[in-house]
């Protein structure tokens, strides 16, 4: 059993498809984590929390995220479904960071592999945004795939063949 990492992004579609090309016809949960509305506002307030007004309905901005959550997976598994894998689509929430809950489900699931994208972000930009893909690999107890993203891959590409030529 793998956990395929999916948030609808570009390069969580490229995961797919290349794990596809690799590791098709295993069964395969496809997972898509979604973060509660207090976490999203501590989180862009950098820690502190401000004051939410009461017109708020904070069960149903989760309750629709928790819902984008479920179609992304199930988009994801369709994805996965087409190259080669056996998936099933699953959703998380989100407690403490998108890392902890990724790793929590394949321990759930006792999955041999975690398969995501990355997108390459460097320099301050990674820093301020950190790295799920960097933060599973770090406390990841199984094997972790981590797909590059094409974009960024290419652009290696190119530079190594600069530097060769």
């Amino acid at each position: 059993m793998l956990i395929i990492c999916y948030d609808g992004s570009e390069d969580a579609r490229a995961a797919i498809t290349h794990a596809g090309a690799l590791l098709g016809g295993q069964p395969a949960t496809v997972l898509s984590v979604w973060e509660p509305f207090t976490e999203v506002v501590t989180r862009s307030s950098l820690g502190i929390v401000p004051l939410i007004p009461s017109e708020i309905d904070m069960e149903k901005i989760d309750a629709a995220s928790e819902q984008r959550a479920r179609e992304l997976a199930q988009e994801g598994a369709a994805l996965a479904n087409e190259a080669g894998f056996r998936a099933e689509p699953r959703t998380r929430r989100q407690d403490t960071t998108v890392a902890a809950a990724i790793l929590a489900e394949a321990a759930a699931v006792d999955a041999s592999a975690v398969v995501m994208g990355s997108r390459g972000l460097t320099g301050l930009k990674s820093a301020l945004v950190g790295s799920v893909s960097h933060a599973v690999i770090q406390h990841a107890d199984r094997t972790v795939i981590v797909v590059p993203s094409p974009p960024v891959a290419a652009e290696r590409r190119r530079r190594a063949q600069e530097l060769d030529g």
